[in-house]
């Protein structure tokens, strides 16, 4: 079992990686805001739908990295080097494979759905540059499993320093044309992120290859591909990948309900989207933390361990969620200053991020019961329980934005229903105790 102390050791850097991912997001809204609400909106929803399409790659990595920490739990090492392999070669084909077909595909699909001109105008040149970020994103996320998998984790710290730091500095100079660069406005944004994420996989390369024992890991890269690893490993994969995707697509059709609330509704959700984020980054760190430590609990033979160690993260990730949220509930003001200086826009964001930060504490549960679940290895329950989710989601989605045209504030308790589905489904698998029979 584990100690409180070990599983912070384990989060704290994964929840590093989180922020630096985050502080992309964050800069690139509060930039923009700045610029005006259209690019401010149409951020948002390029974001998201780029986001969509990362969580196909994020998907096969979660699959590699439970697979993995089974392997380093049984302490098969070789194997580890096997799966990882494999998974290299084969997001390097899904990522240029889905950059062609979005080039070709996502003017017009956004041309369809979006209402306004200037939203489809803004949405298309920040996803023209945005979606070549695909191939460094998902190489990232293989070596981010590979390090939670092996529970090797402070990496991710500088991993997070670096791309933070590169994105912040190419956000200011490439939106706003400083030191002589040329103002590019949301395109900016969108090479500055690229970029980003390029140089921390670079950094992710060279520290492997100095830092870690390739030898025990077998980690050697080749072009060849056993149909037999791959199939394994997408035995568990395929089912995280349909999910993640589902789990952030759906996202994406919030914000085209939004968009047809008007520019205004549609920025203030893009600056809530932002700050919820922020507040989710130590739920998701200890999401991914449980993930992982439960696939190495059962790899070792604990399998009878696993809810109390779900608890007991769980309590952990609350006590991290208290300050946070009474710091936005108390100072809402100052949080969304970040991201614009419009007075009134500053108001009309105020009611929504309350509602939004009123779900923090049932997200915490909701999501590490969750990602426990999949860490037993029972990713296709998992994908089932995030469909049936969805639709209770876009069901009451639908409602409110379609039928009611609710104020932005009520659209947003959407996230109550979804996490509320979610936690009744996932606490009533683990608590009928059928996955601890199950071998990946």
């Amino acid at each position: 079992m584990y100690s409180n102390k070990e599983i912070i050791k384990v989060a704290y850097p994964i929840f590093l990686s989180y922020v630096a991912q985050n502080v992309v997001n964050m800069t690139d809204t509060a930039f923009l805001g700045r610029v005006g609400e259209v690019e401010l909106g149409a951020s948002a929803l390029g974001g998201v739908f780029y986001m969509s399409l990362f969580m196909i790659g994020l998907g096969f990595s979660i699959g590699s990295q439970i697979l993995i920490a089974r392997r380093n739990g049984e302490k098969q090492f070789h194997k580890i080097g096997e799966i990882f392999n494999h998974g290299l070669v084969f997001l390097i084909v899904l990522a240029i494979a889905m950059i062609l077909l979005v080039q070709s595909a996502s003017s017009p699909l956004l041309h369809v759905v979006l209402k306004s001109p200037k939203v489809y105008q803004a949405a298309s040149a920040f996803l023209d540059i945005r979606i070549f970020g695909l191939l460094f994103i998902f190489l990232n996320s293989l070596f981010r499993a590979l390090y939670i998998g092996i529970t090797q984790t402070k990496m991710l710290i500088w991993n997070a320093v670096i791309m933070a730091s590169v994105n912040i500095v190419l956000d200011y100079t490439l939106i706003f044309g400083h030191f002589g660069a040329p103002k590019m406005g949301i395109q900016g944004a969108a090479l500055a992120s690229v970029t980003a994420e390029g140089i921390a996989l670079l950094f992710m390369v060279i520290y492997t290859l100095r830092k870690i024992d390739v030898d025990k890991y077998n980690l050697r890269f080749t072009i060849r591909l056993h149909s037999d690893v791959i199939r394994h490993i997408l035995s568990v994969s395929i089912y995280t990948m349909i999910q993640s995707f589902l789990a952030i697509a759906t996202w994406f059709i919030f914000f085209i309900g939004i968009e047809h609330l008007g520019e205004r509704s549609l920025a203030v959700s893009n600056i809530v989207r932002s700050l919820y984020m922020i507040m989710m980054m130590p739920i998701l760190s200890f999401g991914t933390t449980a993930n992982t430590l439960v696939s190495n609990q059962i790899g070792a033979g604990g399998a009878d361990k696993v809810m109390k160690l779900t608890w007991q993260i769980i309590r952990l990730a609350i006590y991290v969620l208290l300050p946070v949220v009474a710091a936005i509930l108390i100072f809402p003001k100052p949080f969304i200053r970040i991201y614009t200086d419009n007075l009134s826009l500053m108001s009309d964001t105020i009611y929504p991020l309350l509602v939004l930060t009123s779900s923090l504490f049932l997200a915490a549960v909701s999501s590490i019961f969750f990602n426990s679940m999949s860490g037993t290895g029972s990713t296709r329950v998992a994908m089932w329980v995030e469909v049936l989710c969805i639709i209770v989601y876009v069901s009451y989605m639908w409602w409110l934005i379609m039928i009611q045209r609710a104020s932005v504030a009520w659209c947003w308790t959407t996230e109550h229903m979804y996490w509320i589905v979610l936690l009744a489904l996932c606490y009533g698998y683990m608590r009928r105790g059928t996955w601890q029979k199950k071998m990946i």
